[in-house]
């Protein structure tokens, strides 16, 4: 229901985020390649090779400590537009990484910090909706951590980020992921949190 939503929703969001694409070499290079990420696409025996802090490493471990897998991301079905299709389907197969380059968990206060970041930079209807309606999710005290906290930090860094649909991430495993974050501009999270909920500062 809400991948149906976000596909018969943010048209004119996917033609902006087309065009943000398009104007950035490597994610022109994405829109031409139209690489997948999903398990038969990923070498998981190399990424587990390589050295601790390399995004590939890390991307893998937070697959592993959430019990996720891209495999779960739904195929779009009801975008028209090829290439607007491909655009949200990347999205969509993004959403893990992107909680890799945030270090924030798949937990509920995890999930809506990400979404905070989507809606500020994708300005995808279903992103702003989930931002809106995650936080009724929570608990007083992972509220006060999102609006005094982890909410500011994400929408600045979406505001401020480079579209992190033009960063061809497959061809990036070996990169070290504070050096990818600064590429991007994307700030360390202001708290760490983990996958069983635990919160430090």
């Amino acid at each position: 229901m809400v991948a149906v939503l976000g596909e018969t929703t943010g048209h004119l969001a996917l033609i902006n985020l087309r065009n943000r694409m398009k104007n950035d070499p490597e994610g022109y290079t994405i829109l031409t390649e139209r690489p997948r990420i999903r398990l038969s696409t990923l070498d998981l025996t190399k990424m587990a090779s390589l050295p601790d802090g390399s995004f590939g490493r890390e991307y893998l471990r937070f697959l592993e400590d959430n019990h996720v897998t891209p495999d779960t991301r739904a195929d779009v079905k009801f975008v028209d537009n090829e290439e607007l299709a491909y655009v949200m389907q990347r999205y969509r197969e993004v959403h893990d990484l992107l909680h890799t380059l945030l270090g924030m968990p798949t937990n509920m206060l995890g999930e809506v910090a990400v979404k905070w970041f989507e809606a500020a930079q994708m300005g995808l209807p279903m992103c702003a909706l989930g931002a809106v309606l995650g936080p009724l999710r929570l608990n007083a005290s992972r509220l006060q951590s999102l609006f005094t906290s982890l909410g500011p930090w994400a929408l600045q860094n979406g505001r401020h980020a480079r579209c992190v649909l033009s960063i061809f991430y497959e061809r990036r495993w070996d990169q070290r992921l504070e050096d990818l974050r600064q590429e991007l501009n994307i700030e360390p999270p202001p708290l760490i949190l983990s996958a069983t909920n635990k919160m430090s500062t």
